[in-house]
């Protein structure tokens, strides 16, 4: 990496459509749009409106973020091929950042350190991502694999002094989240994703975690 700023990052993992500039840890361009089936005709748009809008050429980047997975088939496709195109005819470097890494990270600005919490998010009509965090103060992860549940199976789940976080209406109490944003796409890469970034445009493929996983039912 030539240098760590400024970062294009994309998101259309999900409803949203987001690209951002990072220019800096303080400094950032964010254009969000929230509205289905707009991602393939919007989001190139928005990334030329960001770039006029900061006076930067494609030249003067760092690299791309873009979240690679889970989320929505079509738009995981739409983000992907986004970001390649712009690499590849840029000579730009990509980091794909998980999805719900980049959700962690939105959400840790909220949470207290050392406090769990889990973020659901929809991945059908039927199903459900669920995944628990623990925030250190420093650094989201894990408590557990993802999981994915049936909806109507959620109040199942053994969730105790845990702040839940999702982009759906539950019968559980709950904040409401919409993200991750292209922003926090870019600030995981930074933190993050030195390790991940690559040239190898080919072997990057969309993260289907719904495809690897089992229904599990608490």
């Amino acid at each position: 990496m030539k240098n760590d700023f400024p970062i294009l990052g994309i998101e259309t993992s999900g409803q949203l459509c987001s690209a951002a500039l990072m220019l800096n840890e303080s400094a950032f361009y964010e254009f969000n749009i929230l509205e289905k089936h707009v991602h393939s005709k919007k989001i190139l748009s928005m990334i030329n409106i960001l770039l006029k809008e900061a006076d930067l050429s494609l030249n003067k980047l760092s690299h791309i973020a873009v979240s690679i997975g889970p989320g929505s088939f079509t738009g995981l496709r739409i983000g992907l091929t986004a970001a390649k195109g712009i690499g590849f005819g840029s000579g730009l470097p990509i980091v794909p950042v998980h999805t719900f890494n980049a959700l962690a990270l939105q959400v840790s600005d909220y949470v207290e350190s050392e406090k769990k919490f889990v973020i659901i998010k929809n991945a059908s009509m039927d199903d459900l991502y669920f995944a628990r965090f623990n925030f250190d103060g420093n650094h989201n992860k894990f408590g557990g694999e993802i999981s994915l549940i049936r909806k109507n199976q959620i109040e199942k789940n053994k969730i105790e002094g845990e702040l839940v976080f999702s982009d759906l209406a539950l019968n559980i109490p709950h904040k409401k989240i919409i993200g991750p944003t292209a922003y926090n796409i870019c600030r995981y890469s930074y933190l993050f994703g030195k390790d991940l970034l690559t040239f190898d445009y080919d072997y990057l493929e969309p993260f289907y975690l719904k495809q690897f996983l089992t229904r599990v039912n608490k």
